[in-house]
């Protein structure tokens, strides 16, 4: 089943970012390894879409996993950082998607929308992710496998979505 798993979920991989921008398409790269290793057991996207664009993506789905690429400036570039939906209360850090996530899911209560209850964030704190270039930084690249692991527990481990 593609998207779902034993349980029936339907399980969304979601990556932001701009792959010309060098370290914001850091979920990009591991969108791409983690479709290799689960396969259709999850339905992938990738996607330079935000604020309310983004519900087009979410609408069906039992659970969301986001891929991106973050610069909050309070962490070293690399550090791969975790939220959940109870983390979006609150803005972590300003978002260049304009409606940031926080607000896309408040509309979407308010709409009686059917977006995943289960969310999860894994995101990468990058230095600089404006800067024009095809190639993620040394950081970046260094940090990519620790960044995919952390998405592989999200949904192996809290989610059980099996390899394909």
């Amino acid at each position: 089943m593609a998207g779902g798993n034993s349980d029936g979920a339907k399980t969304l991989v979601i990556a932001l970012g701009n792959d010309i921008l060098g370290d914001d398409g850091v979920g990009f790269h591991a969108a791409r390894l983690l479709r290799k290793e689960f396969g259709d057991a999850a339905d992938f996207v990738e996607t330079g879409e935000s604020g309310l664009a983004l519900l087009d993506h979410l609408e069906g789905y039992d659970r969301a996993l986001f891929l991106d690429a973050v610069a909050t400036g309070k962490c070293k570039p690399g550090t791969i950082l975790v939220w959940d939906k109870a983390d979006f209360k609150k803005a972590v850090a300003p978002s260049p998607h304009l409606m940031g996530l926080p607000g896309i899911l408040e509309l979407a209560e308010r709409v009686d929308l059917r977006i995943p209850n289960e969310i999860r964030v894994v995101a990468m704190e990058v230095h600089d992710p404006t800067v024009f270039r095809e190639q993620l930084s040394p950081e970046a690249t260094q940090a990519l496998p620790s960044f995919v692991a952390e998405a592989r527990k999200v949904l192996e481990g809290a989610w059980g979505v099996v390899h394909a």
